[in-house]
């Protein structure tokens, strides 16, 4: 496939998880893409197998929360690859805590790596995205929809993702430049890792399909909104959850 061929992708949060389905799927498409990241092992461990099956890929380096970094992971996407074509801003952190038990630094914390990154990522790639017509595809979640008990932050985070994706579309439309949600739900990543089998089988049979969903059935959803085939679409959260969302068990 080559839906992105010639485009340049940066994938936040890519070192692991749907973040390097995404990449890896993105560089199949044939886009250029940068792996941006804190995990340093990880994050190079993922660019060297993209390169290894003969697509184009670098890993930068980046802390989402921090403005500096978002500064110079445009100059080193730029010295690399060139301007930006699209955006996928993926990274975040999840801790299980009530608001009562939540310190500010904790809020604050889970905001600024959940929400404020894509913020920043906009506004630092905006003339690149302008210039080339791109777009963008913020990672949420299913929390964002629905509540479910010790994810105060997290789901506020990710509730206000999918507001700044409706106001980003609103402002950036007239430049054609497009932004859009995806919105998994259970998806088997390494925030599972300690979730044992019967916890994970819970999980599976409040889906439609009775499954986990996979990375890179995430992955597709977004090289889909990245790609031509979604030119008519902006503003959205495109639900990825196997039915989660829809079901519910009731007398």
């Amino acid at each position: 496939m080559s839906r992105l061929a010639d485009r340049v992708a940066v994938v936040t949060g890519a070192a692991s998880g749907i973040g390097a389905a995404t990449a890896q799927r993105l560089a199949t498409e044939g886009a250029a893409v940068v792996i941006a990241d804190i995990a340093e092992s990880a994050g190079e461990e993922v660019a060297a197998k993209i390169r290894a099956a003969g697509h184009r890929a670098e890993f930068v380096r980046c802390d989402v929360s921090r403005e500096a970094s978002w500064a110079d992971l445009h100059a080193a996407v730029n010295e690399r690859f060139g301007p930006l074509d699209f955006l996928c801003s993926n990274a975040s952190m999840q801790a299980t805590i009530p608001a009562h038990a939540l310190t500010v630094q904790q809020w604050d914390e889970g905001l600024a790596i959940n929400l404020t990154p894509l913020f920043l990522g906009v506004r630092t790639f905006i003339d690149d995205l302008r210039a080339r017509r791109g777009n963008v595809v913020a990672v949420s979640s299913v929390h964002a929809q629905f509540g479910l008990p010790g994810y105060p932050v997290y789901a506020a985070a990710k509730g206000g993702l999918t507001a700044l994706v409706r106001q980003l579309a609103v402002e950036y439309g007239p430049s054609r430049v497009r932004v859009n949600a995806i919105l998994p739900g259970p998806v088997l990543t390494p925030v599972w890792d300690n979730v044992d089998a019967e916890g994970r089988r819970m999980s599976a049979r409040a889906t439609v399909l009775d499954r986990l969903g996979a990375p890179e059935e995430v992955a597709a959803a977004v090289a889909f909104l990245a790609s031509d085939d979604a030119s008519f679409i902006t503003g959205t959260n495109l639900v990825v959850d196997g039915g989660w969302s829809v079901r519910k068990e009731s007398r």
